[in-house]
């Protein structure tokens, strides 16, 4: 079906997809660290410990916790007061709480102790830490500090492949193949953009493509059926 279809696609403009992207993706919710920092959690650290809550959990899940959380604590200082368990109770709705609650205290910790209070927007730093990837970091450093990286996660790589736009196995492929391919304007943008159009548009199974904004462009890569 798609790739009988793939040879009348026009080329794909990702200037021309992200706009209508953009305007696609107004009615739902926000990305959760994009959403954090419209409600003021916006610092390094804030983001960093927010994205460790969101690894492998639903954003719907991982935003309660997170505001939760720093509820309680939300500086490197008075997380560090907290002990694993004090932070697994205020988390234990996310998914590995009882991993990354230890994770979360030593993160904490180092920065007190190490850092002076406060995390620096260095990628290196973010990712000595236990739990952090690249994902995590890229997200910290652009949402907080406004630094161009790329942050890929399961929605990022599944439709920039489905478009045809890179052609890679996986999240860290796809990351590299941006980074030589994405305009340097979107790269903070890729991801707050595409967690919602992966979620509602282009979703893992069955995606609407009947009512996608790209459709014409978009090469369906692996889709086999469609709404």
């Amino acid at each position: 079906m798609a790739e009988e279809a793939s040879a009348e696609k026009r080329p794909f403009e990702i200037d021309v997809a992200l706009d209508r992207i953009r305007e696609a993706v107004r009615r739902w919710p926000k990305a959760a660290m994009f959403q954090l920092a419209d409600e003021g959690f916006d610092t390094p650290f804030e983001q960093l410990i927010a994205c460790l809550l969101s690894v492998r959990t639903y954003d719907e899940v991982s935003l309660v916790a997170a505001r939760r959380l720093f509820s309680v604590a939300r500086t490197p200082d008075a997380l560090a007061a907290l002990t694993p368990d004090e932070i697994e109770r205020q988390i234990g709705d996310v998914t590995f709480h009882e991993r990354k609650a230890p994770q979360i205290k030593a993160i904490a910790t180092r920065v007190r102790d190490e850092l002076g209070g406060e995390l620096p927007c260095d990628g290196e730093v973010m990712q000595s830490f236990a739990g952090i990837g690249p994902k995590c970091a890229h997200l910290a450093l652009g949402v907080a500090c406004g630094v161009p990286t790329i942050s890929v996660d399961i929605h990022v790589h599944r439709v920039t492949n489905r478009w045809g736009y890179v052609r890679t196995k996986t999240p860290e492929q796809t990351m590299a193949a941006l980074e030589q391919k994405l305009p340097e304007q979107y790269w903070i943008a890729i991801n707050a953009l595409l967690v919602p159009f992966g979620k509602h548009i282009c979703t893992g199974v069955r995606p609407h493509c009947s009512t996608c904004p790209v459709l014409e462009m978009c090469q369906q890569v692996g889709v086999t059926s469609y709404r």
